[in-house]
């Protein structure tokens, strides 16, 4: 569904990026890992059409999208959730939703829109109870859950997300983790995660890559990730001798 190769991308002067490359099938979901500062986000940037690419490819569903706007890419099925979920915090959480589904409007597909809030309520109960509450006053958590929504409201087959779990408690770390995962089995979504929380991220995942510096240095089944040395010492916080 998504190819990359040898992507390139930063800003102004500034390479991030170098000679990227990586794959999703449909119904996958892979995570890429990495320490703050690794790429990790602008990577996702440049997928979606924030950010422009300096080089390389970038194809969804064998379509060149290294050059479209970003609406452009929304349109097409690739949908970004962003770092920092990004609300409008003046909005009503209901508000917010209906922001995701512009592209579902601009098609005259109004009576979808409806089936498609039922469906962000049925996943999110939580904002169903909240509907008519300002995003800027709900948890952290509960935000995170409607940046998600919001992303679901524009009918994505894919749908990128960037640090979902940044800044929330344990617990509710473990449920969103627990909603992507149902998104795959519910909504048929293919998902690309971008985390900082390996172990949560590679629980979930089929596959893995890693991003250090800019550069993919390091790629499997999630599996074989979680048991590598290398992976476990950088990013997991323990060897497999300390398991011993």
């Amino acid at each position: 569904m998504l190819r990359i190769k040898n992507l390139e991308a930063g800003y102004g002067p500034l390479k991030v990026l170098r000679k990227v490359s990586l794959h999703i099938g449909p119904g996958e979901i892979v995570t890429v890992i990495g320490a703050n500062g690794a790429g990790k986000s602008t990577f996702l940037k440049t997928i979606a059409g924030l950010l422009g690419a300096s080089g390389g490819e970038v194809l969804f569903e064998k379509q060149d999208i290294r050059k479209l706007p970003a609406e452009r890419i929304v349109s097409l099925g690739c949908s970004l959730v962003p770092e920092g979920r990004q609300l409008f915090a003046p909005m009503t959480v209901r508000e917010n939703l209906v922001l995701g589904a512009c592209v579902q409007f601009r098609r005259r597909r109004d009576e979808e829109v409806k089936e498609d809030l039922d469906r962000v309520f049925v996943l999110f109960p939580r904002l169903k109870e909240r509907e008519t509450q300002l995003a800027g006053t709900l948890s952290g958590g509960e935000q995170q859950m409607l940046a998600i929504g919001r992303a679901l409201l524009s009918r994505p087959r894919m749908l990128l997300l960037d640090e979902p779990s940044m800044g929330l408690a344990p617990r509710m770390v473990r449920e969103i983790f627990a909603h992507i995962a149902r998104l795959r089995r519910e909504f048929g979504l293919t998902i690309l995660l971008v985390e900082q929380n390996a172990r949560g991220a590679l629980a979930i995942a089929d596959r893995g890559y890693v991003l250090e510096t800019g550069r993919m240095i390091l790629q499997g089944p999630s599996g074989d990730l979680l048991l590598n040395k290398d992976v476990q010492r950088a990013y997991l916080g323990r060897s497999p001798e300390e398991d011993a």
